[in-house]
């Protein structure tokens, strides 16, 4: 059996109930699920207390202790995936921040993610205008999600919205300068 075949057996045994198939299916794809934590914690400063392992397993943990109603395919299970690791990190973060009360954690983004090579942005800051952001379109939230924290491609994306490409890269362009606008706006009033 592929392994393409193998992940969508497991994955329909883990829609149907099945908690050791959930098991297999973390253990099949566990490089790319650690390749996906590496690629959010490589963009934090050194304050972050999760590694990659760290990361990976929180997921996991919480992943056992929620399982989403239907997971559709491998794209699918990988939103999910970067869903709940960002509620890692932003837990993570409020943690860190109720206990020292000066500062927070603060990711680097991408050069192409908000237009901003050279900023650090703030991980709280960037969930709450996400929030903010899927108040208002949802969808263009859930793009952000997916590229920033998902790390999926414009491809990806819209194979997994079912919406065209030109919509994904229309939307991302004006999430991120929404996003950028709303951050900008916290940090005045810092």
């Amino acid at each position: 059996m592929s392994t393409g075949d193998q992940f969508i057996s497991l994955l329909a045994r883990w829609n149907a109930g099945d908690e050791a198939a959930f098991k297999s299916l973390v253990s099949l794809c566990y490089a790319e699920l650690r390749r996906l934590a590496h690629h959010r914690l490589v963009q934090e400063n050194s304050n972050l207390t999760l590694n990659t392992t760290a990361l990976v397993h929180e997921a996991y943990v919480r992943l056992t202790e929620h399982r989403p109603q239907k997971v559709t395919d491998r794209n699918h299970f990988f939103a999910v995936a970067a869903t709940v690791m960002r509620r890692v990190l932003v837990d993570n973060a409020r943690e860190r921040l109720a206990a020292k009360r000066d500062g927070g954690i603060r990711l680097e983004l991408e050069p192409d993610m908000l237009s901003a090579s050279d900023r650090d942005v703030d991980l709280l800051a960037l969930d709450e205008a996400l929030t903010r952001l899927a108040e208002l379109d949802s969808q263009q939230s859930q793009i952000v999600e997916l590229r920033y924290f998902g790390g999926l491609s414009i491809e990806d994306t819209s194979q997994f919205l079912g919406i065209s490409p030109a919509t994904v890269k229309r939307s991302w362009s004006s999430a991120r300068a929404w996003l950028l606008r709303e951050m900008s706006r916290g940090e005045a009033q810092a």
